[in-house]
C-alpha cells in the first residue's frame, strides 16, 4: 500500500447537507430568530459550548448561506430573495466529526407592485372555459406565488371565475374583467361570442399500447358548414377502468393531446369544446418488461465506508475497477473484475485525505484521478495516478492550486479534469502533461448562495449540478455556443423547486431522438447516521431539453421509501443506485411522460446485503455502472458488487395436440 497522512473533511458535510452530531458540545447562536428585508443585512454570532454551557473559544465556526442568502466569515447575512431561508453553521472538532446548526432566516416580502395577465383573450366562445395566466410582482420585481388576485366581471352574467383563474363564458356579450389585490388592479375587456362548434372529431395514433407508452390524440372542431375551427377552445380529460380491481386507473393527460396510462385497463379519453364532447376508448396492456437479476460477485470492504466507483478496460485487455472511501483514511482500492464472479483486490493507495469521494479513469485507461477532502494540511485537491498497471498503481503528481477547500467530485474528458472547488465552482485543468497539470479556466455561477455538487462531461458539454440553481449546461468544446476548455460558455439551464439537484446524466433517446437531462435529487429527511441504517429521499427528474430554450420536465422515476444517488444509462436502459432501495434497472425506451415507476418500467432490482459489512445487512447503494454486460455497483456499507440481468424469457408457445 502506498501511503500518505490522513485528515478529515467538512466540505462533504456541507455539500450533501449531511448531519453528524457530537454527543455533548453544541452550537449556540444569537439571535435565534432572524428577520431581514430583501437586500438588507443582519448579523448572527455563533459559539460552541460544552456540556456545562461554557464557551469553547478554540472551536472554528463556519457560516454558509442556502439559496438566497450570502454570509461572510463574520456572520453578516445578506438577503437576496423573500421567503424562509437558512444559514448553516458548521464547527469541525478536529477529530473528523462536526457540529451543525441550521438557522431559519425570514426575509420579509416587499409590498406588491403590479399584476400582469398573459395572453389576454379578446374573443371567447360561449359555454367554454379558458385558463388565465396571472402573475403578481412586488416592488423588488419578484414574482409572488404566495398570494392570489381576485377576479371580478362588471357583468357577472356574462363570465364567471373559479379560484384557480379559470374563466367560464356564460352567455354572449362584452364585459370588463378586473384582477385586484391589496389596492393594485388591472383590467381587460372580453367579448363572448356565440359558439360555432357543432361537431368534434377525435383521432389517436393507436388504439392499444402498453403502460408507459404515450398516445397522441388529435381533434378537429367543425362549424355547421363543415369548416375546421382552428381557434376552438379544447379541453382533454380521461377516465379509466383498471383490469386489476385493487388498482386505480391513473395516468396523465396533457392539453396538447398526449396521454399515458399507469395501469393496464380500458381508458376513455374525452375532449370538449363548450357543451360539445366526444370520446374515444383505448386499451392499455401491461408493459411486461420484468427481468430476473442475479448476484454474480462482490469485493467486500468491511472496515470503512465505500464511496464512488469506476470500471474500465485496462491497456492489458483485462477489466478493472477503482473505488473510493468515505470519512476514513483516504484509501482507494483497485480491483480486477475481469471475472465478475471473482472480484479480486489487486492494489490500494492511501492519500492525505479523510474522504476519497470521487474516482475517475481516463478514456485510454492510463490515468486515474482521486478527489481529496479533509487533507491534514488542508491543501486537498486531486491526486493523479498512473494506472497503466492497476496491480502497481503509481502517484504521478498532486494538484492543489485553488482546490484547497476540497474536491467533492470531478470528471476526466479529453486530457482535462473538471474538478469541483469548495462546493462552489469547478476548475478545468489540463493534464496533457500529467506531471505538470495547469488550470485553463473556471466556471462559477453568480447567483446568491450558489453551490455545486457534481459535473459530468459528454460531447464537449459540461453538465454541472448546482443544487438550487439546477443543471447548468456549458459548452467546453462542443461548439453549440462557441465555447472551449479555455473559454467555457453557459447556454442552457433548468431548476426545480426542491433545490436538491445532485447529479445530471444526459440522454438522447435512440427511439425518439428526444434529448433529456436526467436530474437526480439527494435528500436525507432524517439526517445521516454514520454507524447505522439510513433512509434517503428524492427521485429522478426527466427534463426534455429537445428545445434548449424551453426545457420541459415530463417524467419522474421515484422509488417509495428510498432516494436516488448516482446512475448510468446505456442504450435505453437506466441503472440507478437508490441508496437504501438498492440498484434499480429501468426501461426508458420510447417517449417519456408521467410516473415511470407506476407504469411498470422497472425491469429489475437488487439489494446489496452482507452480514460482514461495515454496517451489516444495511444496503446503501452509492453508484451503478454497466460494463460488458455486467452491472457493477458500490455500496456505502459493503464495497463493490457485480450483478447480471438474465435475458428476457422466451414467449410462451402453445403446443397443439392431436
Amino acid at each position: 500500500m502506498k501511503q500518505m497522512i490522513k485528515g478529515f473533511s467538512w466540505v462533504l458535510l456541507l455539500c450533501s447537507l449531511h448531519v453528524i452530531q457530537a454527543q455533548e458540545a453544541q452550537i449556540k447562536v444569537d439571535p435565534e430568530k432572524l428577520v431581514v428585508e430583501v437586500d438588507g443585512t443582519v448579523t448572527i454570532k455563533a459559539v460552541v459550548v460544552d456540556a456545562d454551557g461554557k464557551v469553547m473559544p478554540d472551536r472554528v465556526i463556519r457560516y454558509f448561506g442556502r439559496r438566497a442568502l450570502t454570509v461572510d466569515s463574520l456572520g453578516n447575512i445578506t438577503a437576496h430573495e423573500p421567503g424562509l431561508h437558512q444559514v448553516i453553521v458548521i464547527s469541525p472538532d478536529g477529530e473528523g466529526d462536526f457540529l451543525r446548526k441550521d438557522v431559519d432566516v425570514e426575509v420579509k416580502f416587499p409590498p406588491l407592485a403590479k399584476i400582469e395577465i398573459k395572453e389576454i383573450p379578446q374573443k371567447v366562445y360561449a359555454g367554454s372555459t379558458i385558463p388565465l395566466t396571472i402573475q403578481i410582482y412586488d416592488e423588488k420585481g419578484f414574482k409572488r406565488e404566495d398570494v392570489k388576485a381576485k377576479l371580478m366581471a362588471a357583468k357577472s352574467h356574462i363570465v364567471g371565475f373559479d379560484p384557480y383563474y379559470n374563466l367560464t363564458a356564460l352567455e354572449t356579450g362584452t364585459t370588463q374583467v378586473t384582477a385586484s389585490i391589496e389596492g393594485i388592479e388591472t383590467s381587460f375587456s372580453v367579448d363572448v361570442v356565440p359558439n360555432p362548434v357543432v361537431k368534434l372529431e377525435l383521432k389517436s395514433d393507436k388504439s392499444e399500447a402498453r403502460t408507459g407508452d404515450v398516445f397522441h390524440f388529435e381533434v378537429k372542431a367543425y362549424d355547421k358548414k363543415g369548416k375546421v375551427l382552428a381557434d376552438a377552445p379544447l379541453h382533454y380529460s380521461f377516465e379509466g377502468k383498471s383490469y386489476d380491481v385493487s388498482s386505480t386507473a391513473s395516468g396523465v393527460i396533457k392539453q396538447d393531446g398526449r396521454f399515458v396510462a399507469d395501469e393496464p385497463g380500458l381508458y376513455a379519453v374525452a375532449v370538449s369544446s363548450g357543451p360539445h364532447v366526444t370520446r374515444m376508448s383505448v386499451n392499455v396492456i401491461p408493459r411486461d418488461v420484468s427481468r430476473e437479476i442475479e448476484l454474480v460477485g462482490k469485493g467486500l470492504v468491511s472496515d470503512k465506508h465505500t464511496s464512488d466507483l469506476w470500471i474500465w478496460e485496462g491497456i492489458d485487455g483485462k477489466d478493472y475497477a477503482v473505488t473510493g472511501t468515505w470519512g476514513a483514511d483516504g484509501t482507494a482500492y483497485f480491483w480486477d473484475v475481469t471475472n465478475p464472479a471473482s472480484i479480486t483486490k489487486v492494489d490500494s493507495i492511501q492519500v492525505d485525505a479523510r474522504t476519497v469521494n470521487d474516482v475517475k479513469v481516463s478514456e485510454d485507461g492510463k490515468i486515474c484521478i482521486l478527489s481529496r477532502e479533509g487533507a491534514s494540511n488542508r491543501k486537498n485537491g486531486i491526486v493523479i495516478l498512473d494506472v497503466s498497471n492497476p496491480r502497481d498503481v503509481q502517484i504521478i503528481s498532486t494538484f492543489t492550486e485553488n482546490l484547497t477547500g476540497g474536491v467533492h467530485n470531478l470528471f476526466i474528458y479529453q486530457q482535462h479534469v473538471y474538478a469541483l472547488s469548495d462546493g462552489q465552482k469547478y476548475y478545468i485543468i489540463s493534464i496533457e502533461d500529467p506531471k505538470n497539470p495547469s488550470i485553463v479556466s473556471k466556471v462559477e455561477l453568480e447567483t446568491p448562495g450558489h453551490a455545486i455538487h457534481d459535473v459530468w462531461v459528454e460531447d464537449g458539454i459540461a453538465y454541472s449540478s448546482n443544487w438550487s440553481d439546477g443543471v447548468q449546461m456549458v459548452d467546453v468544446g462542443n461548439g453549440i455556443a462557441g465555447g472551449s476548455t479555455t473559454n467555457p460558455v453557459q447556454f442552457a439551464s433548468y431548476k426545480y423547486p426542491s433545490g436538491a439537484h445532485h447529479a445530471t446524466f444526459p440522454f438522447t433517446s435512440p427511439s425518439t431522438g428526444k434529448f433529456y437531462a436526467v436530474m437526480g435529487d439527494e435528500i436525507f429527511p432524517h439526517g445521516l447516521n454514520m454507524n447505522g441504517p439510513n433512509i434517503a429521499g428524492g427521485f429522478l427528474h426527466f427534463v426534455d431539453f429537445t428545445d434548449l430554450d424551453n426545457p420541459d420536465e415530463v417524467a419522474r422515476f421515484q422509488v417509495p421509501g428510498a432516494g436516488s444517488h448516482n446512475y448510468w444509462i446505456d442504450g435505453e436502459t437506466l441503472y440507478v443506485a437508490f441508496y437504501n432501495g438498492g440498484v434499480r434497472v429501468v426501461d426508458i425506451s420510447g417517449e417519456l411522460m408521467g410516473d415511470l415507476y407506476k407504469q411498470g418500467r422497472e425491469m429489475a432490482f437488487i439489494m446489496p446485503s452482507d452480514p460482514e459489512a461495515y454496517i451489516p445487512n444495511s444496503p446503501f447503494t452509492w453508484g451503478a455502472q454497466l460494463h460488458k454486460g455486467h452491472i457493477f455497483y458500490s455500496d456505502w456499507n459493503s464495497g463493490l458488487w457485480a450483478a447480471k440481468m438474465n435475458p428476457p424469457a422466451p414467449p410462451e408457445t402453445k403446443v397443439e395436440t392431436d
